[in-house]
């Protein structure tokens, strides 16, 4: 039954890559599609790959974000003689297949090349080269019946171009991923924003790799603004959210955006959703402590996505109660604000995870990131479950020496316990990189945990080893704080 399946080129953008055989995989599950890989060159942006079908192809493509075309392959080889001789004999062995197709009206062949600049002159020549092809049609590089593409690959290192192309593919043009997504979700053009708004390609891709469908119902316990919920409506799912900053929740925080100086009265997650018509899929969004579970058991979620924060652009907070030595003077008429401390990594994530394994079906998905310093980085910090299944794990660098890492897991199997877990294993297995805290050594770059007052102490010895090296080329330091200063004084003057 193989042999009536068809090959396809698959391109990929080479835009975060290492989320692509993630994606990949998530939707070939999502769909129940049977394929088969022709190569395992994940970082080449072309990838063969058998389906059964167009109708197959085209199931991946109406989801994959990282994905840019579906090419129906022709002829691929490594050396343009066997190229062509493959290609030749495509067309004998399907002619009639082809007949309808090269006799259409009108037809494009586009020349791209991968890590390879071809002047237009180049680029005519190498369409020549396929005169043997009996189109019939007429050019039409607007708006053609059927558009050819001829590919080159020629590496993936800039710096060390091969003599002559690694891959050479030719095919006709199927399908086009999900890419407009990327543009239409932008958040340059979305009406609520904060600082840590998840980005719509990635958020976009935690979707895919959550499995949203149509009728799910998906969950985000660190909405922020919202970035996660708008991608998995759009994908079709129910959404709801919790956060434990009301101002956040409310859209009543300090705008994001320079040219903003005071937030609009219907800025809100709801009218995010409305923006792209999704507001029929907006279920709520809650004022909520993840640290103290408001869920009741029999709740379920098809999926949760979220990105936690790090204590870099949002604090770590949770709901405590705090011994007060002094004596109570508040009255009943008081408003209550409730006092919070820190929310250390470790023990987030570790209730995350039991969060998921309590309320995720079986076969649900759990999608998040994992900070981290990449000197740190090694498999025993990746924080694990019994009732969930890492399936993805893929990086992306952020400033510095630091990453993070978007962890997929599948519950696998029915939770069963009544209490919380007694045994703190699933705590443990990230003290290894939590001993030092994310956010101090964000901000230490010197790799040591120091005070703030050692901090202040350390960036004024610095400043005078500066002035005094300044001193000694013949230069005077100027006192940057003092004309301050003057300049405060003469505007009142």
């Amino acid at each position: 039954m193989t042999k009536l399946w068809k090959k396809y080129i698959l391109w990929f953008a080479q835009e975060h890559v290492d989320f692509r055989v993630a994606e990949f995989e998530s939707i070939v599950k999502l769909f129940g599609l049977q394929f088969r890989k022709l190569s395992e060159h994940r970082l080449n942006p072309f990838w063969l790959v058998e389906f059964p079908n167009d109708e197959a192809a085209h199931q991946y493509a109406s989801r994959s974000i990282a994905l840019r075309s579906i090419i129906e392959l022709y002829s691929h080889a490594h050396t343009l003689p066997e190229f062509h001789r493959g290609l030749k004999a495509y067309v004998d062995l399907h002619q009639g297949a082809l007949k309808e197709l090269f006799g259409a009206d009108s037809f494009k062949i586009t020349v791209e090349t991968y890590n390879k600049h071809f002047s237009q002159r180049e680029k005519v020549d190498k369409i020549e080269a396929m005169d043997y092809l009996p189109i019939e049609g007429a050019v039409n590089l607007k708006n053609p019946q059927v558009e050819w593409w001829y590919l080159e690959f020629w590496g993936l290192d800039p710096t060390s171009v091969p003599a002559a192309p690694e891959d050479i593919l030719f095919g006709r043009m199927l399908f086009q991923g999900q890419r407009h997504l990327i543009k239409q979700l932008s958040l340059k053009q979305r009406k609520f924003i904060g600082n840590t708004s998840m980005d719509a390609q990635l958020s976009l891709l935690m979707a895919n790799q959550a499995m949203v469908r149509d009728g799910d119902l998906v969950f985000d316990p660190f909405v922020g603004t919202g970035s996660l919920l708008v991608s998995a409506a759009k994908f079709g799912g129910y959404v709801l959210g919790a956060d434990i900053d009301f101002m956040m929740v409310h859209a009543r925080c300090r705008p994001s955006r320079i040219t903003q100086k005071v937030r609009e009265k219907d800025e809100s997650i709801r009218a995010n959703l409305q923006q792209y018509g999704c507001a029929d899929r907006y279920m709520d969004v809650l004022v909520a402590d993840f640290s103290n579970p408001l869920w009741h058991r029999r709740i379920s979620f098809d999926s949760i996505i979220t990105d936690p924060p790090y204590g870099i652009r949002e604090a770590t907070e949770k709901v405590e109660n705090k011994c007060n030595p002094k004596d109570n003077t508040r009255t009943t008429d008081m408003a209550h604000y409730p006092s919070t401390s820190h929310y250390a990594l470790h023990h987030l994530y570790a209730d995350l995870l039991e969060f998921g394994a309590k309320h995720l079906k079986v076969g649900g998905r759990l999608v998040c990131w994992l900070p981290f310093h990449r000197e740190d980085y090694n498999e025993t910090i990746i924080p694990q479950h019994t009732h969930l299944r890492l399936v993805a794990n893929s990086e992306q660098q952020l400033a510095g020496n630091t990453a993070r890492r978007l962890l997929t897991y599948e519950k696998h199997m029915e939770y069963l316990k009544e209490d919380s877990p007694s045994d703190d294993s699933n705590e443990t297995q990230l003290c290894s990189a939590a001993a030092q805290n994310f956010r101090e050594r964000y901000f230490n770059t010197n790799g040591e945990i120091e005070s703030r007052q050692e901090r202040r102490l350390r960036k004024a010895a610095l400043r005078e080893q500066g002035r005094l090296e300044m001193e000694m080329r013949g230069k005077l330091p100027s006192d940057g704080r003092a004309k301050k200063c003057d300049l405060n004084k003469a505007r009142f003057n």
